[in-house]
């Protein structure tokens, strides 16, 4: 009389301690093998699918940063650089209280995609007191009462100074040009133009 074959007791669903044991070594082993994986080649697989990499300089500070394709330069300043003494406005390329100087010009940073920025160099308004010193446009702004509410003053300090880098004595008229695309809510226009053409006289 044949005898059945017996299945382990402590075998489960047909696996075997023994088989199991077996493939867990060889698992092991096979892990052993593999390429190492960099640090930088899994931050860069759990980056968010969708984001670039561009070098900015702002200040004179590099920075390097890893922006989505929609994020405007007033965004990166504001929310990821901590430089909020750009406004936002309009949000529209409108009211210009975002301006800061790219390149040597003034810009509506809200209508700047931080992507196509690779490489540039950026002036916000806190470039211009580097280590607390007040850029003389600041202190002629503070001097002939330019300050109302204050929401667009920083855009307009960035277009006097882009004006006054490539024109360093102005005429009344090149000055309200040079403002024209920056709005003031509180209509103090005279005393800004004034502000600027004194800050000229003193350079």
């Amino acid at each position: 009389m044949k005898k059945e074959k017996r299945t382990p007791k402590n075998s489960s669903n047909g696996v075997t301690r023994r088989g199991f044991i077996a493939g867990v070594g060889t698992a092991a082993v096979g892990s052993a093998v593999l390429p190492a994986v960099s640090k930088a080649e899994v931050l860069r697989a759990r980056r968010p699918v969708g984001l670039e990499d561009i070098t900015l300089t702002v200040n004179g500070t590099p920075y390097q940063l890893s922006v989505e394709p929609r994020w405007t330069l007033a965004e990166v300043l504001r929310d990821h650089l901590a430089l909020t003494g750009t406004k936002v406005g309009c949000n529209a390329g409108e009211c210009g209280a975002c301006t800061v100087i790219l390149e040597g010009k003034a810009v509506y940073s809200c209508s700047q995609l931080a992507v196509w920025l690779n490489g540039k160099k950026v002036t916000t308004v806190e470039g211009l007191a580097p280590g607390g010193e007040l850029d003389p446009l600041q202190k002629a702004f503070m001097e002939h009462d330019a300050p109302q509410c204050g929401f667009c003053t920083s855009g307009q300090l960035m277009s006097a100074k882009s004006l006054l880098a490539r024109n360093p004595n102005p005429t009344r008229e090149e000055v309200q040009h040079a403002l024209t695309g920056n709005l003031c809510r509180c209509s103090n226009y005279n005393r800004i133009v004034e502000s600027v053409l004194a800050a000229s006289q003193k350079r």
